[in-house]
C-alpha cells in the first residue's frame, strides 16, 4: 500500500514537472488591473513591470473602452505589482478594478488567456525598427480626431507613427515612437489638434519601455523587420580530382641493354728504365 502511494506521488510530481516545462507560468499567481483607456492600461502595465519581478502576459480588450493588463509571477511580486499598477491607474482617474489570485485553477489556465500561450503569440513578432525608443500614446474619441492628431504630431517633431489601437466606445489611440523630447512635444501638439477637431481623451509618455512591455505594443507591418534565417547550401559538391592512371611499359618487351665493350688498355713493359745518367 505504501509503495503504491509512493508511485502515485512520483507520477503526480512528474506530470506537474512536465506541465511546468510546457507552460512556465503555470501554478504562478495571477494579477489583473482594469482601466477604461488604452494609454492608461499601457502606463499601468509599465509601472507593474518596473515595481516587481512579474511577467506581462498581455492585454484583454472587451469593448466599450475596457482594457485589462494581465501579469503572472510569485504571489508577493504580483501583489506588489497590482497595487502599484492600481495606484497609477487611479492617478489618471481610469481605474476600474483589480484582482489577485494566488493559485488559479487549471480550468482557468485552459480557457482564459492568462497563461504563457498568449505571451508566446505576442513575442513571436519580428524585430521592429522602432524598438528601444520612447513611446507616446494619444487617445481620442472619434477616428477623425485621431488622424488629425497624428498629422499634427508628425509635423511638430521628429517622431514616427508606429500603429493605432481601437478599444470600442469610439476610443482610438495613436502610438508614436521617437526620442523623449520629440515625443513630449508631439503629443502636446496632437492634444491641441484633437481638441480642435473632436474630443481628446487622454495621453501617455513612456520614456524607456521595458522589453516585456515592448513586445506587447502593436506595431504596423511596415516597421517589422523579418529576421530571415541564414540559408546554407543544401549540399556542397566537391569536384573530385580525376587521377589518370599511367600505364607502365612491359619490362619483357623492352630491348635488352647492350653491354658496353670494354677496351683493353695495353700496359707498358715494366722493364727497368734507364736512369738519367745513362746507367
Amino acid at each position: 500500500m505504501m509503495e503504491l502511494q509512493r508511485q502515485r506521488r512520483v507520477s503526480l510530481e512528474a506530470s506537474r514537472e512536465a506541465s511546468r516545462q510546457l507552460d512556465p507560468l503555470r501554478e504562478t499567481a495571477l494579477g489583473l488591473v482594469s482601466t477604461r483607456s488604452f494609454p492608461a492600461i499601457v502606463g499601468t502595465a509599465d509601472m507593474m513591470l518596473k515595481s516587481a519581478k512579474v511577467t506581462l502576459v498581455g492585454y484583454e480588450k472587451i469593448g466599450s473602452g475596457y482594457c485589462t493588463a494581465i501579469v503572472r509571477g510569485r504571489i508577493a511580486d504580483v501583489r506588489l505589482a497590482v497595487e502599484a499598477g492600481a495606484d497609477t491607474a487611479a492617478q489618471f482617474g481610469q481605474l476600474i478594478s483589480k484582482l489577485v489570485i494566488a493559485r488559479p485553477m487549471p480550468n482557468l489556465e485552459a480557457v482564459f488567456p492568462i497563461g504563457s500561450r498568449l505571451t508566446d503569440l505576442v513575442q513571436g513578432n519580428s524585430y521592429s525598427r522602432l524598438s528601444n525608443q520612447a513611446v507616446g500614446l494619444l487617445e481620442t474619441r472619434g477616428f477623425p480626431a485621431m488622424v488629425g492628431a497624428c498629422d499634427a504630431m508628425l509635423k511638430s517633431a521628429e517622431v514616427h507613427l508606429a500603429s493605432y489601437e481601437t478599444i470600442g466606445d469610439g476610443l482610438c489611440t495613436a502610438i508614436i515612437r521617437g526620442r523623449v523630447a520629440d515625443v513630449a512635444v508631439a503629443v502636446e501638439a496632437g492634444m491641441y489638434e484633437a481638441e480642435r477637431i473632436g474630443e481628446f481623451s487622454t495621453l501617455m509618455v513612456i520614456p524607456r519601455p521595458l522589453d516585456d512591455l515592448e513586445k506587447t505594443l502593436p506595431v504596423a507591418s511596415c516597421w517589422i523587420e523579418e529576421q530571415k534565417p541564414l540559408l546554407m547550401p543544401v549540399s556542397v559538391r566537391e569536384k573530385q580530382l580525376e587521377t589518370e592512371l599511367v600505364k607502365l611499359p612491359d619490362l619483357q618487351k623492352l630491348p635488352a641493354v647492350k653491354e658496353t665493350e670494354k677496351e683493353l688498355v695495353e700496359l707498358p713493359d715494366l722493364k727497368p728504365l734507364p736512369n738519367r745518367r745513362g746507367e
